[in-house]
C-alpha cells in the first residue's frame, strides 16, 4: 500500500513538473514506469490503485483535463507495459503495442483539446505539416504543393514514428532503472545491450 501510494505520487509529480518545466523526453520517458513497476511487484489490483491515486492527485493539482491527458495514454501504457513485462514478452511486442497505444492517445488528446477550445487542432497540425512538406519539396526542386492524402499520410506516419521512438526511450529507461531496483524487465535485443554495456 505504501509503495503504491509513493509510486502514484511520483508519477503525478513527474507529470506536474514536466508540464510546468518541460525538459523534453527526459521526464516523459518515466511517466508509465512507476505504474509498470507496481504491476510487476504487486500485480494488477495494486497497479490500478496506483493509476486511480495518480489521476486523483493530478485532478486536484491541475484539473480534470490534465488528469485525463495523463491517464490517456500514459497510465494505460504503464498498465500494459507492466502486464507485458510480467509475462516476459519481447521488446518487439511491447514496443509495437505500446507505440500504437501512444498513437491512439495522441489522437484522443487532439480530439479532447479540439472539443475544449472549439477549434480543430488536427487542422492546425495539418497546416504545419503542409508547410513543412512544401519547404522540403521546394528545397528538392519540386514546385507542385503536396496533395491532401500525402499530407495526411505523412502526418499520421510522423506521429507513429515519434511514438515508436518514445516507446523505445521508455523501454531503455525502464530497463536501466528497474534492473537496479531489483525488478528486472525482459532483456532487450543484443545490439541494445551492446550499446549500453
Amino acid at each position: 500500500m505504501v509503495e503504491t501510494a509513493f509510486m502514484a505520487s511520483t508519477t503525478a509529480m513527474l507529470f506536474l513538473i514536466n508540464y510546468y518545466f518541460p525538459v523534453g523526453p527526459l521526464l516523459r520517458m518515466f511517466f508509465p514506469t512507476p505504474i509498470a513497476l507496481i504491476f510487476l511487484r504487486w500485480g494488477y489490483g495494486a497497479a490500478w490503485k496506483c493509476v486511480v491515486v495518480a489521476v486523483l492527485l493530478l485532478t486536484l493539482l491541475m484539473g480534470p483535463t490534465r488528469s485525463i491527458q495523463f491517464c490517456i495514454p500514459h497510465a494505460f501504457v504503464g498498465l500494459f507495459l507492466g502486464y507485458g513485462w510480467k509475462r516476459g514478452w519481447s521488446w518487439a511486442v511491447t514496443v509495437t503495442i505500446g507505440s500504437l497505444l501512444n498513437t491512439l492517445g495522441v489522437f484522443f488528446q487532439a480530439a479532447l483539446i479540439s472539443a475544449l477550445v472549439q477549434e480543430n487542432v488536427w487542422l492546425y497540425f495539418i497546416i504545419q505539416i503542409t508547410q513543412l512538406l512544401t519547404n522540403i519539396l521546394q528545397f528538392l526542386g519540386v514546385i507542385n504543393p503536396p496533395g491532401f492524402w500525402a499530407v495526411q499520410t505523412f502526418a499520421v506516419f510522423s506521429i507513429i514514428c515519434a511514438n515508436f521512438f518514445y516507446q523505445c526511450l521508455i523501454h531503455v529507461g525502464a530497463w536501466l532503472l528497474l534492473d537496479r531496483l531489483g525488478t528486472p524487465i525482459p532483456s532487450p535485443p543484443r545490439w541494445v545491450e551492446n550499446l549500453f554495456l
